[in-house]
């Protein structure tokens, strides 16, 4: 039996947002029998403008008959749709799987579907969803977050990263894994993974300064010394030291201890609790080394995040 996946938009759309149906479709190509019947879905129907004045036909949203509601973000805080906003509500308990998309939780929070569970946004409006929204929680740090039938993600393209999860939980992870390398992009970052990457935050121009932080973040279990870095891309250790404290503003062993805070907080995410095997597993070698790093990053020892990680996944199997 297919299962129907309906985008709904709106006037202001993101058009971006629709990216996010892609995902089904290719898991379509790869399946004998395909699975997801895909659909564009706003209030009333017909031609529907985007923020880029690309328009999208659609068709009317109505009552009930879809296995998966996606609400399409918008640049800014999209203005209130009463009439799309009360069939989503009435929707909801014939949904399965009911997502907001980037600034789309505004819609999905105006209906009362999020209240009481945890959501994310754009990182710009993440609080301001909290300020006009206070009976949900605002997780604004996160690519996606899942709580019961309602689901969130960041800002733009992370609704591929959600949208690969969805597939995942349908069809397996070999599924979803090929679909990622079919559409080139990254299987998956994890819904309680940072907006934000080390790699991206340190922000290098030279091609040679990235390709040494893309070898490192793969290699963490090494002793990763600017010596073998530099050797990395045919650089001095003298001259690639200089160069890349020159374009990050940082010593090579800042930036590593980064990238190693960003995969361990990766790891308790993913539900890894014990300190000692992620600090062996991230190359921080020893507990202490590890409680240091995060102190430094985030002011607060790595055995907080594993509880509040903890207690995060017991409220997501419990609902």
């Amino acid at each position: 039996m297919s299962k129907r996946i309906g985008l709904v938009i709106y006037p202001g759309f993101q058009v971006l947002d629709t990216a996010v149906l892609s995902v089904f479709e290719f898991a379509n190509t790869l399946l004998e029998q395909p699975l997801y019947e895909l659909a564009t879905l706003s209030a009333t129907g017909g031609p529907v403008r985007s923020s880029s004045s690309v328009a999208v036909d659609s068709q009317p949203l109505g009552w009930g008959g879809y296995d998966t509601l996606l609400v399409g973000g918008a640049i800014g805080i999209p203005a209130p749709q009463p009439e799309l906003e009360s069939t989503l509500r009435n929707n909801a308990g014939a949904t399965r799987r009911i997502a907001s998309i980037c600034t789309g939780a505004f819609i999905l929070a105006r209906t009362g579907l999020m209240d009481g569970k945890r959501a994310t946004t754009h990182w710009a409006f993440g609080r301001r969803l909290q300020e006009q929204h206070p009976a949900l929680v605002a997780d604004e740090d996160k690519i996606f977050v899942r709580e019961g039938n309602i689901w969130s993600s960041a800002g733009v393209t992370a609704c591929i990263d959600m949208a690969l999860a969805m597939v995942e939980e349908d069809l397996g992870i070999d599924i979803a894994r090929k679909v990622a390398r079919a559409m080139v992009v990254y299987h998956r970052r994890t819904g309680g993974q940072s907006q934000f990457s080390a790699i991206a935050e340190i922000e290098p121009s030279s091609d040679r300064v990235k390709e040494a932080l893309l070898y490192a973040r793969d290699n963490l279990h090494k002793e990763l010394s600017v010596d073998e870095l530099a050797a990395r891309v045919h650089w001095s250790p003298r001259h690639f030291s200089r160069v890349f404290q020159a374009q990050t503003g940082m010593a090579p062993a800042k930036a590593i201890e980064k990238l190693r805070v960003e995969a361990a907080q990766e790891l308790i995410e993913q539900g890894h609790s014990s300190i000692g095997r992620i600090a062996g597993m991230t190359g921080f070698g020893d507990e202490e080394r590890m409680r240091r790093a995060f102190l430094r990053a985030f002011g607060q020892p790595p055995k907080m995040f594993v509880h509040q990680a903890r207690q995060r996944n017991e409220h997501v199997y419990l609902s």
